[in-house]
């Protein structure tokens, strides 16, 4: 099945008319129907139109996985606007960068989570100025909030929507065209400088029907979604890829194994998709077996190696028909992904073939290039590193190397750049060191990752202290984490007297990987 559908207005209109009552996103006690979720992304259009929104206007969400992000996200693009998820572990200076460099209009923030207020967090980076932009915040409630001068509450939004006509929401919702601009999402770059990456809706809504064309979906799945929804993996690999086949969002906003189990038996959990790390966890689970996990038909994994045994156990221990790897980046998605009918080895040894509307092919020293219509419109605001990216036929320049076998299945080999992985996420060596350089005492630092049994990588930090100065482990990981978020923090902190270099000068990240922790 394909969609005729190339804006997410139109994905969920169509939604609720075919799929109607057959239920959305199963939230804890919060279920919705295709027509409930309909009604409710209206109502939340209504009430951004009427706080001034504006077709084109940026607005970020910066919320963990709930009911509440699925009708923000879709309620601000039926709007006409592009949404500008943020990851949750951001710290509030991480946040303002992004909220400052699309000039958002408007932010809907969690309330208190995981022991931390995120609007306050933001409140303090910003200071006395940089929130120009931002005149409507709204709160997405997790645990109770004490109500804030400025602040619109979730549940004040069906009173502001009241001024605004249902006509005319569905009159923004659709005006919006096909390259029309869906979505920044925000990846970190080999320079350390964060790049936001637009996307149009013909392409957001592309890639989850390829996707959902690779893993089977259809109206009788229900998908577990324990990848954040401010990463492709969860927002247009699963929000989206629900939407267009009618399968239920099953919403999860914190990982544990237990609830994760729970979970499944309790929502007859069909889809798991996840970081190799999540099914290893499920797996290990001394009680596992307590729970009914029969449901489980389809696994998707990814951003680290996947050992063969990993792909026998699911289908062996838990029934899976299916376990499916696939590759891919911000700036085009999904690339490559295995077919159902693919077996464990190919599996564990391949990242799958290129999906519809991709092509792939090996360049120069190995790096995997990309181009299709799903390759991103280009960096918001960086033209320079948009030309170096993609050349001008249109190959998007991977930065990992990789080789294809005859059959066209790719296998990720190594990587061109310094990026490691650490629990599913991205991180770039650049970002942590030029944060690690406003240390007072930090003449210089250098970072790789490292393996990690439950983690797949880690960081580890070389630093070099300032001539005539000292710096211990305790300062470099505090002030690590007052300015990053956890996931980059390095685990390991190496003081050392210099660097291994080359003959230019440039650090010799090879000699320190070689190295012995």
């Amino acid at each position: 099945m394909t969609t005729d559908v190339k804006t997410t207005p139109a994905a969920l209109t169509r939604a609720a008319r075919e799929f109607g009552e057959d239920e959305a996103i199963a939230d804890g006690d919060v279920r919705l129907s295709y027509t409930n979720l309909l009604d409710h992304v209206r109502t939340t259009a209504r009430a951004l139109i009427a706080r001034g929104i504006e077709p084109g206007d940026r607005i970020a969400i910066w919320a963990p996985n709930t009911h509440h992000w699925v009708i923000a996200a879709l309620g601000a693009q039926y709007a006409g606007a592009v949404i500008v998820p943020i990851n949750t572990r951001y710290t509030g200076s991480e946040a303002l960068d992004l909220v400052v460099r699309t000039q958002a209009k408007a932010l809907f923030v969690v309330g208190p989570f995981l022991k931390s207020d995120r609007w306050s967090e933001l409140q303090r980076a910003a200071g006395d100025g940089d929130l120009d932009t931002l005149h409507t915040v709204i709160r997405v409630p997790f645990d109770p909030a004490e109500p804030t001068d400025g602040v619109v509450e979730w549940s004040e939004l069906d009173a502001l929507a009241q001024s605004v006509g249902v006509e005319e929401a569905d009159a923004r919702a659709a005006a919006v065209g096909p390259d029309d601009l869906a979505d920044i999402l925000f990846t970190s770059g080999t320079t350390g400088k964060s790049k936001g990456v637009m996307t149009a809706h013909r392409q957001t809504v592309g890639i989850a029907d390829a996707w959902a064309t690779c893993a089977e979906v259809t109206k009788a799945d229900s998908e577990l979604l324990i990848n954040p929804f401010f990463h492709t993996f969860g927002y247009k690999a699963g929000i989206m890829v629900c939407v267009l086949r009618g399968a239920t969002i099953v919403p999860m906003a914190v990982f544990d194994v237990p609830a994760v189990t729970e979970k499944i038996a309790k929502e007859r959990v069909s889809i798991l998709p996840g970081a190799p790390t999540i099914h290893q966890s499920i797996l290990d689970f001394p009680t596992r077996d307590e729970y009914d996990l029969s449901s489980l038909r389809i696994a998707v994994t990814g951003a680290a190696a996947v050992p063969v045994t990993l792909v026998e156990r699911l289908q062996s221990e838990l029934g899976y028909d299916a376990v499916l790897t696939a590759y891919g980046q911000t700036e085009a998605v999904v690339v490559t992904m295995c077919r159902t009918d693919d077996d464990p080895v190919t599996v564990s040894t391949s990242s799958g073939r290129a999906i519809p509307g991709m092509e792939v092919r090996i360049g120069d020293h190995g790096e995997i290039l990309v181009r299709g219509e799903n390759v991103m419109l280009g960096y918001l605001d960086d033209p320079e590193a948009t030309a170096a990216t993609i050349d001008p036929d249109g190959w998007l320049h991977t930065g990992d190397v990789g080789v294809l076998d005859d059959r066209g299945y790719l296998d990720i080999t190594d990587r061109l750049k310094d990026m490691y992985i650490s629990g599913g996420f991205n991180v770039y060596p650049a970002e942590i060191e030029n944060t690690l350089a406003r240390l007072d005492t930090v003449a210089e630092s250098a970072v790789i990752g490292v393996p990690d049994e439950r983690m797949g990588e880690v960081g580890r930090a070389y630093i070099v202290p300032k001539p005539g100065r000292t710096v211990t482990e305790e300062e470099v990981l505090a002030f690590a984490k007052e300015h990053l978020a956890n996931f980059k923090v390095p685990r390991q902190i190496h003081i050392v007297d210099g660097l291994p270099r080359n003959p230019s000068g440039k650090v010799l990240k090879n000699d320190l990987r070689g190295q012995k922790s």
